[in-house]
Order: structure tokens, then sequence, then C-alpha cells
């Protein structure tokens, strides 16, 4: 079990639902949830990250990427710990676990009302869990063509946020593209700093990566662009929304952002930015939270409603 939970790579797990949270926070200021529609875009989105981490570890595993010259955790392949037969049966099974929630999901959505609808979102299901697979398994697999970041900016960025909340409300809400599009950048960043770290081994065994593509110093410039990006984008929707004063605590989130980005500009050797990964996943889950309680709280009104019961007992 420690094995498999190695391969399922759970530091990338709370990055991937940043944008689920975020769009069901939005459907909830507008006076619309269910439960198990957010329930069921958890386990979708949770199926298609741990799906995409197999595939990884499968593809990069049988095509020789993972060998002695890589410089981030060994994947379990690598290490001989699951075989590439066990590995593509946990893939299979994943794959239908995660088209099953995602069925649910598009059930509880639109029941039997829009037949337009769910199968648009089955068709997207369908191609999230074929594009998780594809990114680096077969000798077609685009993740070795640099095409990695443009299926994390869709589907974890646009996809997740804007589609969880056309589940809620039927209808787009362009607003929601700004920390949509954030979200994305976000976890094209993390997507980022891996290739980065890995540009030597990659450029060796033909992994053409889009940090390969560019060079190193590019990538860098790249990396800068994504994460300020992203927290423009925060800021103009904030303001577009009219965030109260208190609503700005997401700005909190901006503070390990930019360290992140100062560590980043100080480093000279791309294969120690490992750590910067969990930091990167961590810190866009972290302003994915906070932007959504900001969303439906006002913190000044907590914060009096604490200094009353706490005066209150003490009088």
């Amino acid at each position: 079990m420690r094995h498999w939970i190695e391969a399922a790579r759970v530091r990338t797990l709370p990055l991937s639902v940043s944008g689920i949270l975020l769009g069901s926070f939005y459907a909830m200021s507008q006076a619309m949830f269910n439960w198990n529609i957010v329930f069921f875009a958890l386990t979708t989105t949770l199926g298609l990250q741990i799906l995409s981490n197999f595939a990884n570890d499968y593809g990069d595993g049988t095509k020789g990427t993972d060998n002695g010259d890589r410089v981030g955790p060994a994947r379990t392949i690598q290490s001989g710990l699951i075989t590439p037969k066990e590995m593509m049966r946990a893939m299979i099974i994943t794959s239908i676990l995660t088209l099953i929630s995602a069925i649910l999901l598009i059930y509880y959505s639109f029941k039997e009302d829009y037949l337009i609808y769910s199968l648009t979102f089955l068709f997207l299901g369908i191609i999230a869990i074929a594009s998780a697979i594809r990114y680096t398994v077969g000798n077609t697999a685009y993740g070795y063509r640099g095409y990695g970041d443009i299926f994390v900016f869709v589907f974890f960025g646009l996809v997740s946020t804007l589609g969880i909340y056309f589940m809620f409300s039927k209808e787009l809400d362009y607003t929601l593209l700004l920390p949509a599009t954030a979200i994305g950048f976000l976890s094209v960043g993390v997507l980022n700093l891996n290739n980065m770290r890995d540009e030597i081994s990659d450029r060796m065994v033909g992994k053409n990566t889009l940090v390969v593509k560019i060079g190193g110093a590019k990538a860098k410039l790249y990396h800068y662009f994504l994460i300020v990006a992203a927290m423009i984008l925060v800021v103009v929707f904030a303001v577009l929304k009219n965030f109260q004063f208190d609503q700005y605590l997401f700005l909190l989130a901006f503070i390990p952002l930019s360290t992140h980005l100062y560590r980043v500009s100080r480093n000279a050797d791309a294969r120690l930015l490992d750590p910067e990964l969990r930091r990167l996943a961590i810190s866009t889950f972290i302003l994915s939270v906070l932007l959504s309680l900001c969303l439906i709280f006002f913190f000044s009104d907590i914060f009096v409603q604490i200094y009353k019961v706490i005066t209150n007992n003490i009088l």
C-alpha cells in the first residue's frame, strides 16, 4: 500500500482540487449548492490526477526516461517496487472508477433535463481520462512534445473551475474566468518547475518538454509570468466583484507565492528546485481556500460575533 501511495504522489492532490473548491464556493455565494455535485466533482478530479500520476510513472518508466540521471523522487517502476503490468492494471481500474464518478457527477448535475449538457460533459470526461494517460504513454505521448502545459491549464484550471460552476448554474459566468485562469497558471507553474528540475535528464532521453524546447533561462521567465499573472488576475477578480476590505484576506496567500518566486530567482541549479513543487502546490491550494471563503464570508462580521460572545461570557 505504501508503494501505491508513493505512485499516486499525494503531494499533488491538493493542487488538483483547487479549481473545484473555488468554483463550488462561487456557486455557494450565489445560493447554489449540492453536496452530491461537490463530492463527485472532487472524486473525479482526484481520480484524474492519480491516473495521470500512474500514467507518468508507467510511461516514463517503460521508456527509460526515469533512470539514474533523474533528479526528483524515484518512481515506483524505476525502483522496481511496482511492475509495469501491475501499474497498467491500476491505470485501467482508476480509469473505470474515474469514469463512473464522472457519470454520477453528470447525473446529479443535469438529471434527465439537459441531454446536450450531459453528453458534452461526458465527452469532456472521456477526453480528460484519455489525455491523462496519453501524457507520457505511447509513441505519440504529447508530454514528450511539449504540450503538457496545455492539458494542465485546460483541465485543472478552466474545466475544473468553470465546469463545476456550470454544473450548478447551467450557465457561464465569464468573471469566473479570471480566477480559473489564475488556478490554471499556478497549476502549470508546478509542471514547469518539474520540467525545469528535469531539464538535463529529459534532454538526454529525448523528452521534449516546453522547458527543453525553450531552455532553462526562458523557462524561468515563463515561470515568473505564470505566478505574477495569476496573482494579478485574482486581484482584478476581487475588484470586479466589489470585495469589501476584509474579503481581501486571500492576499495572505501571496506571501508564500512571493517567497517562492524569490527562491526560484535565486536558484542557480534547477535540479535543486524539487522542494518548490510542494510549496507552490500548497500555496495554490491555500489561495483557492482563502479566496473561496472570502466569497461567502465577511470576516469583520465573524470577528464582531466572536467579540460579542467573549464579552457576553465575561460579563
